[in-house]
Formats: structure tokens, C-alpha cells, sequence
């Protein structure tokens, strides 16, 4: 058992708590999403339209978690300190959901809490890149109690960034 997980598994189960998603907008009776509709406009090199979209899910609604995400995503290669606002908001935003004293874990496969631990990892690696290594550890150590199963692959960074190595393209 790696070392990372022997504190969690001693602790013993643990409470599973799913996020509410919210997605103003989407219409659970038509295919449209807009979260994907951002994602082609970026995939298709329409960085503006992309981000007009997330913005506009923001202004409907901050607890739009999913477009914090994809906000600090555009950002992320071009402007970690721009990005790390965005993935912050999302992780500042999702924690009031959670009960007092949360010691309980946020399964992936509930695909509610996805958002979320986007924003969370996102968040932990802008602040690896920005060489904030002591913060960028805590999260990745808090992300794997919340995930154990680590499903974004978190446990891969973690030595890295405890042993202060710089952030490189393609982690």
C-alpha cells in the first residue's frame, strides 16, 4: 500500500457526500450543455466565445462550479495566476456546501462532486506552478482524502511537489 494511503485507510470508512451541480441554463429535456458548447468553442480555437459562455453561466449563477473549472482551463497554460482566481472561486464556493467539519469523502464516481475536485485540482496545480509548494502539498494531501481513489491522478504529483521540483508541460 503506498504511503499516501495508509492514513486513510486506518481512518476507517468515512462518510459520502455528494456536491449539488448547478448548471443554470440547461434544459434536462434538450442534448445541449452548456459547458460543452464552451468546450467545442475552445477545442475549435474560439477562446472569446468560450469564455463568454462560462461567464455568462457565472453571472446566472456563482455556484456554477463546472464553469469556474473550464474558466481556470482556458487560463491555465497562458496565466497560472490568472487561472488560480477561477479554480479558487469554484473551491471557495463548493467548501459552503459542505457540512461543518467535513472529514468525509467526495467519490468521483458521484459525478456531482466532479466539478469540484476540478476546481480543487486545478487550483493545486496553479499554485505547484506558481512555486507555492507548502500550499500546492496540502491540496494534493486533501484531495486524495477526498478521493482515495484519486481518479486525477493527484497521488502521481504529490512527491513532486513535496520535494519542491518545479512544475513541468505535461504532468
Amino acid at each position: 500500500m503506498p504511503a499516501w494511503a495508509k492514513p486513510i485507510v486506518k481512518r476507517g470508512p468515512r462518510p459520502q457526500f455528494e456536491i449539488e451541480q448547478v448548471l443554470p441554463g440547461a434544459d434536462p429535456g434538450e442534448c445541449s450543455d452548456p459547458i460543452i458548447d464552451s468546450n467545442d468553442l475552445k477545442d475549435s480555437g474560439d477562446l472569446k466565445g468560450a469564455y463568454q459562455i462560462l461567464m455568462d453561466l457565472c453571472r446566472a449563477d456563482l455556484r456554477c462550479l463546472d464553469a469556474h473549472a473550464h474558466l481556470g482551463n482556458l487560463f491555465f497554460h497562458r496565466s497560472p495566476a490568472f487561472a488560480i482566481r477561477h479554480y479558487e472561486a469554484g473551491v471557495r464556493i463548493g467548501e459552503l456546501s459542505l457540512p461543518p467539519d467535513f472529514y468525509g469523502a467526495l467519490p468521483w464516481g458521484m459525478v456531482d462532486n466532479r466539478p469540484f475536485l476540478r476546481c480543487l485540482h486545478g487550483y493545486g496545480l496553479c499554485l505547484w506552478r506558481l512555486e507555492r509548494f507548502k500550499e500546492a502539498f496540502a491540496v494534493c494531501e486533501r484531495m486524495l482524502w477526498l478521493n482515495p481513489s484519486d481518479n486525477q491522478g493527484v497521488r502521481f504529483d504529490t512527491e513532486e511537489v513535496r520535494l519542491r521540483r518545479k512544475w513541468r508541460p505535461g504532468r
